[in-house]
């Protein structure tokens, strides 16, 4: 089998893999409430298996600066899910979640600015999170309606997740482990609830997810 080949093969099973765990994760979330889809959400069903693949192709110090650079990008993910919350209030799905989006940009072309210590992230994502939870507790209860299934939401939601591993794995070894780290921690996730989710049961309760989500990314910060 040729390298070329090989890599292929290689590449499109990681994409399998890993939006096999996303798609299952976000079923489970339609089917449990906010509270419970919230811890879902915030599990690394993304950022794990694309640590994983990236821990098959480098050396533990490539692994360890990306992580580094991953932490203060989690600061960075609340702030999105704020700017959805309180946009989705209002608002529709493609304009909440492309404001979101451009905040963790912007946050994220700041962050690699900075040569980020492991206090200094931690510090970020203290700050973070004191001004976020307390500014997303108001928007974390909204009764979850009925859903009605979709025949492209499960292959959306594969597609958006293989397109984020395959972006890691194949960009890794030229854009080093700093902006690796950050792809990594896309929150691809949350993106695609937003707009999978907020057209078929509405703004409020998709945000009721992603406010309920700011308990679990604390955890994902430490972890």
């Amino acid at each position: 089998m040729s390298p070329e080949l090989a890599f292929i093969l290689t590449l499109a099973l990681r994409m399998a893999i890993t939006a096999a765990f996303v798609v299952t994760a976000s079923i489970v979330t339609e089917r449990s409430g906010p509270v419970i889809g919230a811890l879902i959400a915030t599990l690394p069903i993304s950022a794990g298996p694309s640590y994983v693949f990236l821990a098959l192709d480098h050396n533990a110090a490539f692994i360890a600066e990306g992580a580094l650079a991953s932490l203060p990008i989690n600061a960075a993910t609340v702030f999105l899910g704020l700017t959805y919350v309180v946009l989705a209030q209002r608002h529709g799905a493609l304009l909440s979640c492309l404001s979101a989006v451009a905040v963790w940009l912007a946050l994220a072309a700041i962050i690699r600015s900075v040569q980020w210590s492991l206090a200094g992230g931690l510090i970020a994502n203290v700050i973070a999170y004191a001004i976020c939870v307390p500014l997303l507790a108001r928007y974390r209860h909204a009764k979850m309606p009925p859903i009605r299934r979709r025949w492209y939401d499960i292959p959306l939601r594969a597609s958006l997740v293989a397109t984020l591993v395959a972006t890691v794995v194949t960009t890794s070894s030229w854009v080093g482990p700093k902006v690796s780290g950050m792809i990594a921690l896309f929150p691809i996730v949350f993106t695609s609830m937003m707009l999978i989710l907020h057209p078929r049961i509405g703004g409020p309760p998709t945000a009721a997810v992603l406010a309920n989500s700011a308990w679990g990314l604390i955890g994902l910060g430490i972890a």
